[in-house]
Formats: structure tokens, sequence, C-alpha cells
């Protein structure tokens, strides 16, 4: 059986790809900080005749990565899999108002803790000769967005060069990386925004389940195929009618 580590597996687009992997044979260990939210995930999967783990971690410690790691290869064996897609903000997003504690909270989370899972599964998936790292961005991490801010914008924005890195150096051994760019996607993020998107708006912005679908198809692509990066977006899409020339009865 094919395994997969999703880190961020209790909800949003973590959540929704879990289950979209067992879906398609996976053994999925979902890993996260909160242990509840992980079980609602697995008896998921489980109800719907998939395999699932779950294995608690904090991203930001590399003790606690290496133990969820190990946890993980326990129960799924080898991982040819690893999907990062935990993710944070701070409500205080502008220089006038960030601190450096919040800007250090964000890249940790967004940035170096990809680094460590990365890290993590790169030896097993050297030596197996393939495997493969999606990372889930975001819009912001492809183009710049005010709305984010500077630590999320940052943090987002380096995901680019880190997974350009892995197919530069790691292609040669099997390995393959995607830069995942999602549009706006309904998730809990949005509530730290100082001013939250109004439901309308929420209603037309992508699910988690239709990133999801995304990932799915990546994964299940031949092993000699490799996207680099991709940006998915809902059709209705507010990066542009924030920031264009429509006229107000026409937004």
């Amino acid at each position: 059986m094919k395994s997969a580590w999703v880190i961020g597996g209790g909800s949003g687009i973590g959540r929704a790809a879990a289950a979209r992997l067992a879906r398609d044979g996976y053994h999925v260990v979902v890993s996260g900080r909160r242990e509840h939210p992980l079980a609602e995930t697995v008896e998921t999967i489980a109800a719907a005749g998939g395999h699932a783990t779950a294995v608690p971690v904090d991203v930001t410690d590399d003790a606690s990565v290496a133990a969820a790691h190990a946890a993980a290869e326990g129960a799924a064996g080898p991982l040819e899999l690893l999907l990062c897609s935990a993710g944070t903000n701070v409500p205080n997003r502008w220089w006038s108002d960030l601190t450096g504690a919040d800007f250090a909270k964000v890249v940790d989370t967004n940035l170096n803790a990809v680094t460590r899972c990365v890290l993590a599964v790169l030896p097993g998936q050297r030596a197996a000769g393939f495997g493969q790292v999606i990372v889930v961005s975001s819009w912001a991490g492809w183009r710049y967005m005010s709305a984010a801010g500077a630590a999320y914008s940052a943090s987002k924005t380096a995901l680019g060069a880190l997974v350009e890195t892995l197919n530069d150096q790691e292609g040669r051994h099997g390995i393959r990386a995607t830069h995942l760019c999602p549009g706006e996607v309904d998730t809990p993020i949005f509530r730290t925004r100082a001013v939250p998107p109004p439901p309308e708006e929420l209603e037309r912005m992508l699910a988690p389940d239709d990133v999801a679908e995304v990932v799915g198809s990546i994964a299940a692509l031949p092993p000699s195929v490799c996207v680099n990066e991709l940006v998915v977006t809902p059709v209705w899409n507010r990066m542009y009618v924030d920031t264009t020339a429509y006229r107000p009865e026409e937004r």
C-alpha cells in the first residue's frame, strides 16, 4: 500500500487532501498539534473504507518532528508522499504593528516547519529512489498580496525557492516536489484577518475539497512527471476584483 504523511491533517485543506489520498489507496498518516481533530480525520477516512493513522506533532520542534516521522513510518512504512499543509498568520500584518515575535511565529510555522519535515523524509525517499513532496503555499507565495502581510508573504514566497532546490538537487534521485499555490480557500485562517471577508465572498472561494482534488491529481501523475509549481484559484477571484479597474457596479 502507498503511504503518505499529511502535515496539517486535522482541518481544512490537509483534512480534505488526506481523505482524497486515502480514497486513492494511500495509508495516510495525519499530523498536527491537536489530537481531537486528527482523530476526527481518521474516523472520517475509516468510515469511507480507507486507512489512516493519527500522529500528533509540533512542527516547530525538531525533536517532535523526528519522533512523529518515526511513528509515521512505523504505522505506514516508508513514506512515499509528504504533504505540508500547516500554515498560520497573525492579525497585525503591517510593519507599524508587526512584532518580531509575530514574524518569527509565522515563518517558523509556514517555512521552517516544512524544512524540518522535508529533512525527515528525504533520506528514506533518496534510498528508495523515488518520492514526492507537495507544499501547500498560497497565491501570496506566487504574487504579492497586500492583505497577507509581511510575515506571511515572506514565508510563503520562500517556499517557492525551497521547492525549486528540491527539484534541482533531489530530482536526480527520483524525488519530485510541487509548490502548490491556491488562491483564497474558505478555511479558518481567514478568521485571523483584522476584517474577515463577508459570508457571500467566502462562498465564492475555493473549498478545501477543491484543493484536495488538485493534490490527488498531482500525486497520481506518473513518477517521471514533476509539476514544479501550480496556481489554482476560484473563477471569481478577489485578487483580481480588488486590485483592477473593475467599475464599482461590476465588483
